[in-house]
């Protein structure tokens, strides 16, 4: 019996240190997960952009070193954040200077005093219905394309006075009347990636701010130029001629000499637009241009 005893007391001391053995693997079970939740898990670092495996592979000296390897880390977020709105200022800063130079549309399109230039631009797609090929000598040929064309009532003006000029032994000739945007377009391209920006807008306008999508402007040269558009043009017989009489057809100088500050644009002695008689008589006779005439002046 005592033996017995013995072995139930040693059996219940061993079944009583067992119960204790668990208890404390549970407890450090917990002590384990109380230290893991204070760190930071290596997946929320992933904005950071961080190649982990790399970082971990490291084998730091001393303290010193493990503390300049966190700093590395956290760098190039720091960077990364202020860099982002930087570069959003950056592609938002144009937009915003560019609105309030954004060109108003002209209500008066078909009129034939409409003025368009870099401050005022036609409707988009624009193109006048009465667009008709004059019967005149083009330095191109016979050729029937857009550039033959102006309005039926330009055309018409500038058949007279080409055929006036001729009786007085003046032969012009006509080489560029109306463009589509599509077409100006490719032509400012073309001059900017030739000459550059800056030169490019001294002579030919932006793509819906040239006159000559109004249909009511004409380039005009002679064979004493080669038929070209020079400013050599001012002083031929041909281009004097124009200069003195293509009011009485309705038709002015578009950018005279010495009013780039008014016109924006260089002087161009080939480049005549028509706005009728009365209107032309009056800007050849008090030596305006058409911004002047038309109470809209802003200096460049």
């Amino acid at each position: 019996m005592l033996k017995k005893g013995i072995i139930c007391g040693v059996g219940l001391s061993l079944l009583a240190g067992c119960t204790g053995f668990e208890s404390l693997l549970d407890e450090k079970e917990v002590l384990i997960g109380t230290q893991h939740a204070t760190k930071t898990a290596v997946p929320q670092m992933a904005d950071y952009d961080m190649d982990w495996n790399v970082f971990f592979e490291k084998e730091p000296d001393d303290g010193d070193d493990v503390a300049a390897a966190e700093d590395d880390t956290e760098d190039p977020a720091n960077e990364e954040e202020p860099a982002e709105p930087a570069e959003e200022e950056k592609t938002e800063e144009p937009e915003e200077s560019a609105e309030p130079e954004a060109i108003p549309v002209v209500a008066n399109p078909g009129a034939m005093n409409v003025m368009v230039n870099k401050f005022w631009s036609l409707p988009e797609g624009y193109r006048p219905a009465d667009l008709i090929k004059p019967n005149v000598l083009f330095s191109f040929g016979d050729e029937n394309s857009d550039r033959s064309k102006l309005r039926a009532e330009a055309a018409e003006s500038l058949e007279i006075m080409f055929n006036v000029a001729k009786g007085e032994g003046i032969e012009l000739y006509a080489r560029s009347g109306f463009r589509s945007y599509e077409t100006q377009e490719a032509i400012f391209k073309n001059e900017v990636a030739t000459f550059g920006y800056e030169q490019a807008v001294l002579y030919v306008a932006l793509p819906g701010t040239s006159e000559h999508q109004t249909g009511l402007a004409m380039d005009i040269t002679a064979k004493s130029v080669g038929l070209e558009l020079v400013e050599a043009f001012e002083g031929t017989a041909e281009g004097k001629w124009l200069a003195a009489n293509a009011h009485h057809y309705g038709f002015i100088l578009r950018y005279p000499k010495g009013k780039t500050n008014i016109t924006g644009y260089a002087f161009e002695p080939w480049h005549f637009r028509y706005v009728g008689v009365d209107v032309a008589g009056e800007i050849y006779t008090k030596g305006l241009t058409f911004e002047e005439y038309m109470g809209d002046v802003r200096e460049f």
